[in-house]
């Protein structure tokens, strides 16, 4: 007998429950598969696309070579390769997104038509979205009281890894048809940003998440303290990891469980990864949609200007220091700080008038971590059509972010090499303070930050008195 084993957001072997359940059903006999679907990737950027294959390539190392790679629509693919090898049971880990989830009733209804069973065991989160209420029985819309029943969710001990498994592989096709499928529905708007591919960290699969993993632990006591400064190696970049499921957030709370105020920070942290998969499950249409509807009309800038001011934001060019560092390591990493993702996303809503589904959509392109219901949500936060309380007055000056959180600019100078002679405090400063930088090539301010602040709010007032 042989259990087929879809891998989807769990690209790994230990703390995999879904695997475990396809062990028991195979006795130990499992077709482990990856189905690239040509519809999904043709809206996933080159960053991804490229950390997905090279992820890729790194569990089927794990699997002693026994990954099944199939290009085509999942229920086709699985319904012949059940065909082929003569499996009944099929097991994946549950996907909580709105069109994971539309694929996975499509798929499930269409194999059982054919006597085949595709079962959903755990989920990509320590507690599944959909499960937290408050006592009244309603899902949470802030954070906060979110947190707190959260917290009161028992919490399980990481599964082992599964022993003695016969990996029963077929024919496969190739790994280059990740990267050559995706990447084939880029917006209009986007124009002639770049769209190579990132250098990120090479640690990639699960055995490159375990290091990283035991790489924070070395200094996640002072997580708390060094998390805001961008210069720092302060966060613990597992990130692209938990989007992927190189490793599971229940390993990661089991070895942050400490008494540090940092490891408690960092647990939130976790908890807010939840929070805003909660928020798609209860929200499937947040994801282009605004969540508070008295905000749906505020106005936005779609004009030609508007066009090249979203350029100069994703290259890197605004003339802000601490945002075009952060716009420059996103083209660099396909990863930004999570200090200045609040940043340079409040810049583009609330200094260049900008949609937010603009910024989130060029995040998603070029994040390899990209995740859509912590970008969406990360974004409405930040544009005030969201989860926060009283979000849009809450206006991030650029100079003032840089001087509090990069007061050296030693990640200034990391990733504007135009001002690496300029030292701080005037390579903190929009035009150097007194124009510095009109001899280094680094542009000039687009936009005067004070008058745009004023701007937003004043659109703000505007759209209230209608």
């Amino acid at each position: 007998m042989t259990a087929l084993f879809w891998f989807r957001r769990d690209l790994r072997l230990a703390d995999n429950p879904a695997l475990l359940e396809a062990v028991r059903l195979g006795e130990k006999q499992v077709a482990p598969v990856f189905i690239i679907d040509p519809k999904l990737l043709a809206s996933v950027g080159p960053a991804r696309s490229s950390y997905l294959r090279d992820t890729l390539s790194a569990l089927d190392e794990s699997l002693e070579g026994a990954l099944i790679l199939r290009v085509g629509d999942p229920y086709e693919v699985l319904r012949a390769l059940c065909h082929e090898l003569g499996a009944t049971d099929n097991v994946a880990t549950a996907d909580y997104a709105p069109s994971g989830r539309a694929r996975d009733e499509r798929v499930t209804r269409e194999l059982a038509v054919h006597g085949r069973h595709l079962r959903f065991v755990d989920s990509p989160y320590v507690v599944a979205p959909g499960t937290v209420l408050t006592k009244a029985g309603t899902p949470s819309k802030v954070f906060t009281p979110f947190r707190r029943y959260w917290e009161a969710e028992p919490l399980l001990a990481p599964f082992p890894r599964p022993r003695d498994v016969r990996w029963v592989s077929a024919e496969s096709d190739s790994l280059d048809a990740v990267t050559h499928y995706a990447a084939r529905q880029r917006p209009e708007y986007f124009g002639d940003l770049p769209n190579d591919p990132p250098v990120y960290d090479p640690r990639v699969g699960e055995a490159g998440a375990l290091a990283v993993l035991e790489d924070f632990l070395s200094h996640v006591a002072a997580y708390d303290e060094q998390r805001n400064v961008p210069a720092l190696e302060g966060t613990s970049r597992l990130s692209p990891h938990l989007r992927f499921g190189t490793i599971h957030p229940r390993t990661v709370l089991a070895s942050t469980n400490g008494s540090s105020r940092g490891s408690e920070v960092f647990r939130s942290e976790i908890a807010w990864r939840e929070f805003y998969a909660d928020v798609l499950w209860h929200n499937p249409e947040s994801t282009t949609k605004v969540l508070q509807a008295n905000m749906a009309d505020l106005p936005v800038d779609t004009d030609d200007r508007a066009v090249a001011r979203f350029h100069d934001w994703a290259r890197g060019e605004t003339g802000y220091p601490l945002v075009d560092a952060g716009m420059r390591q996103l083209l660099a990493e396909g990863w930004m700080h999570n200090r200045v993702r609040m940043l340079t996303a409040s810049f583009l809503v609330k200094h260049l008038h900008l949609d937010w589904r603009w910024g989130a959509k060029w995040f998603m392109w070029r994040l390899i971590d990209g995740d859509v219901a912590s970008n969406q949500h990360g974004w409405q936060w930040t544009a005030g059509t969201g989860t926060d309380a009283s979000p849009f007055y809450r206006v991030f000056n650029p100079t003032l972010q840089a001087e509090r959180f990069d007061p050296d600019g030693r990640y200034i100078h990391r990733w504007i090499p135009e001002l690496r002679d300029t030292s701080a405090p005037d390579c903190l400063q929009p035009g150097g303070g007194g124009g510095l930088f009109a001899a280094t090539g680094y542009p000039a301010p687009i936009v005067d930050a004070a008058v745009e602040r004023n701007e937003a709010l004043d659109r703000l007032a505007k759209l209230r008195e209608r």
